[in-house]
């Protein structure tokens, strides 16, 4: 995405109902320039992290402690004028502490609903792979169905709802691997990685102080919702893109290099990103390199590597992911 100066458009005005496709546009330049002023050097992942907010998507970063997974989402949040609430997933995390729970009130012999941490805009599951796997189980429903069930009723999560997970490497100490059927909720994995020598440096100066340094809002939750739902609806994607992404997805099942392949829903989450892609760059359709560009983050930590003892050797899933596509032909 190209850069310019941020100025927040605004979905209720005329030229935004006329021209949908140039205010989403401008809108994710706008949340992406504006997190850049605290995310230093990290351009490619503050892309990718705008790309899977207006694609309706969740996003799942991976690295090693102190790189700025949890700043980015904050970032984020604070860009778009969310509420954001923060779930530090320990081994003792409860699934109520998350989804909420029914407390009974003595005085009117009823039962009332306390929401957990989950009802937020931007809700952020700091090292997630740090609680069990029954905790981490709680985050499924919200985040395939916008919804969480508590006692047999159903209580509706608020639009956009954006999940960010952060996890440490699975070889650190205390973690616990995510299940496959849970890294498959999320649109696409990131790894940070450190900055270079300039960009720490430009930290240094600009963010040590002891206040941290958040982004100023340029839109609103309301404003986001409505450019999801634009870009869902005028951003056409032909039959020959959809037969391209359904034989890329036939061919990680079918490479040796893989013993899992990407899901259905893999191909769902690639269209989506796609066409945030292709509106960003001013089109209203979308193009092989669209889906080409987001193939890894996307589909990479998906798929297993054959033969590997570790279950998510995610440098391995990309090479293979690569080698996959690059034998189907756009």
């Amino acid at each position: 995405m190209d850069r310019v100066t941020p100025t927040a458009p605004t979905i209720e005005d005329a030229s935004a109902r006329d021209q949908p496709l140039e205010v989403a546009r401008r809108l994710t330049r706008t949340v992406a320039d504006a997190i850049d002023e605290v995310i230093e050097g990290k351009h490619d992942v503050v892309d990718l992290a705008v790309t899977v907010l207006f694609a309706g998507g969740h996003l799942l970063i991976e690295d090693v402690p102190g790189v700025g997974k949890t700043s980015l989402a904050k970032a984020l949040a604070a860009a778009i004028g969310a509420p954001m609430r923060r779930i530090q997933f320990t081994p003792d995390l409860m699934p109520s502490d998350i989804t909420g729970v029914s407390i009974y009130d003595p005085d009117t012999r009823e039962f009332h609903f306390r929401p957990g941490a989950i009802f937020s805009t931007v809700v952020v599951c700091d090292e997630i792979n740090r609680a069990t796997p029954r905790a981490q189980s709680a985050v499924l429903e919200c985040m395939e169905e916008g919804q969480v069930t508590v006692d047999g009723r159903t209580y509706g999560l608020d639009a956009p709802f954006f999940v960010v997970a952060t996890q440490n490497p699975l070889e650190m100490a205390g973690t616990y691997p995510l299940p496959e059927a849970q890294r498959d909720r999320f649109m696409a994995r990131i790894a940070m990685g450190y900055p270079d020598g300039d960009a720490e440096a430009a930290m240094l100066a600009h963010h040590a102080g002891s206040t941290p340094v958040s982004p100023a809002a340029v839109t609103t939750p309301a404003e986001v919702a409505a450019t999801i739902g634009a870009i869902a609806t005028a951003v056409h994607v032909s039959e020959a893109v959809r037969r391209y992404v359904v034989a890329v997805l036939e061919a990680t099942r079918e490479s040796s290099e893989l013993r899992l392949g990407a899901s259905p829903r893999a191909g769902l989450h690639l269209v989506r990103a796609a066409r945030v892609r292709a509106a960003a760059g001013g089109r209203d359709h979308v193009l092989p390199d669209d889906v080409q560009d987001i193939l890894v983050p996307v589909l990479a930590h998906r798929v297993l590597p054959a033969g590997q003892r570790v279950a998510h050797d995610d440098q391995t899933a990309a090479r293979a992911v690569l080698s996959a596509a690059a034998h189907v032909r756009p």
